[in-house]
């Protein structure tokens, strides 16, 4: 059964995501997996549906006339993605700045290293009240990758941005 990808987006509000999966069931959708968020007033959320062929054009239709939600519809991959080598979980915490993402992320790129899952977060620092940035982040790492490697590049960067950075390999 073919599955397809929904993107939503909207001002947050109680039974949002109640009215999305009706929808969904009413057309006859299997609700597969999920991810959602509520982020400055606003909800955000990808769901991977599973459809029969002949229902999924009056789910994008009712989707669409979902009232103060914008959803996007995407075909998923009929051959699923194939799984990492190894995944490793990345935390991280320091004074916040402009760029740490983006330096953290060049980083693991460079590596061909796959951010499967990033949670980040602004918050004020306990005793001075500063900003403090957290980044807890889930990684797939190619075939071949010694995690010894990605944990010296990142550590470098670490020290740079004046960061506590830990990277663990993934059991599970």
């Amino acid at each position: 059964m073919p599955s397809l990808l929904l993107t939503a987006i909207g001002p947050d509000r109680p039974g949002l995501v109640e009215e999305l999966s009706a929808t969904v069931a009413r057309h006859g959708g299997n609700w597969l997996e999920a991810r959602m968020a509520h982020l400055d007033g606003e909800f955000a959320g990808i769901v991977r549906v599973e459809i029969d062929t002949g229902a999924a054009d009056a789910l994008k239709t009712a989707l669409s006339e979902l009232d103060g939600l914008s959803v996007g519809v995407r075909e998923g991959n009929p051959a699923g993605a194939s799984p990492p080598a190894k995944t490793a979980d990345l935390e991280l915490l320091g004074s916040d700045r402009t760029g740490i993402v983006s330096e953290i992320t060049g980083a693991l790129a460079a590596h061909g290293v796959n951010v499967e899952n990033l949670d980040t977060e602004r918050l004020s620092a306990p005793m001075s009240g500063e900003y403090l940035f957290k980044a807890s982040a889930r990684l797939g790492l190619p075939a071949g990758l010694e995690i010894a490697a990605l944990q010296a590049s990142l550590e470098q960067i670490a020290a740079d941005l004046m960061v506590d950075l830990t990277l663990t390999e993934a059991t599970g």
